[in-house]
């Protein structure tokens, strides 16, 4: 008898638990990626659009059935419009090397920008600071002017004040030099944002939502300082948490050790 049930009991072969493993890895990065984000409730009306295909099929209701059917025809299609700026961000963020790349090399360079900060907090002077990671920066370079310079204090605040052209605009900073100024930024266009952030703080938060870059803020009403990440921004902090936040992003401590032993940020 118990030889008889082995026989229905299906053989599971190796591929199939390699099959099993990359669709589960992919559905939890899927989640990660746009868990917080409006993608959620996007996805969650298309679920719902669905559901009701199928109740209206069940129930009969010849014409709604057909004018979803019609819809969830081109489902492919929606999806990628739908979603674009996420498939965007997941392609960039699969494009990321697997080891740790050196970031900023050297602890002058973040010094330089909480200095300059500091200056920029106290006069109130509006500013907003990209920094690279691994998501490139290029299609956001163009709609600077190239400095090509050396990162400091007395650049960034003269870059930043009010009198000069480009104190509007962004300042990116790659490979530890000042690539471009007066950046023009996409803003953000979650609607869960407070509508007391301005176009900087908007900026900031639109621009690490396409890119893992971390942007520091100074806000020209009131002098605070903010730093954005991941779509998420930070506001009211002091000093010592922005030198915090940004080792902790680029780890300059870490670049001498081997690479098997370094955290990926």
């Amino acid at each position: 008898m118990f030889e008889s049930l082995i026989q229905y009991i299906p053989i599971i072969r190796w591929q199939d638990v390699v099959d099993v493993l990359v669709v589960s890895y992919i559905i939890y990065h899927v989640v990660v990626l746009i868990r917080g984000t409006r993608a959620v409730q996007m996805a969650a009306g298309l679920a719902l659009i669905i559901v009701i295909y199928f109740v209206a099929g069940e129930l009969k209701l010849f014409t709604l059935h057909w004018l979803l059917g019609t819809i969830l025809s081109s489902l492919f299609l929606l999806i990628i419009i739908v979603f674009q700026d996420d498939i965007r961000r997941a392609l960039a963020q699969m494009g990321q090397t697997p080891f740790p790349k050196l970031r900023v090399k050297t602890f002058r360079v973040l010094e330089e920008i909480a200095k300059a900060v500091t200056t920029l907090t106290e006069n109130h002077t509006g500013a907003l600071i990209v920094l690279e990671r691994d998501v490139g920066l290029r299609d956001y370079l163009e709609s600077g002017v190239t400095i090509d310079g050396q990162v400091t204090r007395a650049l960034l605040c003269t870059i930043f004040y009010k009198g000069t052209p480009l104190h509007d605009g962004a300042v990116i900073i790659q490979k530890n030099r000042l690539l471009v100024a007066g950046c023009v930024l996409p803003l953000s266009t979650n609607p869960s944002i407070s509508k007391r952030l301005g176009t900087r703080h908007r900026a900031a938060i639109g621009i690490t939502e396409q890119t893992d870059a971390v942007v520091v803020v100074v806000s020209e009403e009131t002098g605070s300082l903010s730093v954005a990440i991941a779509g998420k921004i930070t506001r009211d902090i002091d000093l010592g948490t922005l030198r915090r936040i940004l080792q902790n992003a680029f780890a300059p401590e870490e670049t001498e050790k081997p690479w098997w032993r370094r955290r990926i940020v």
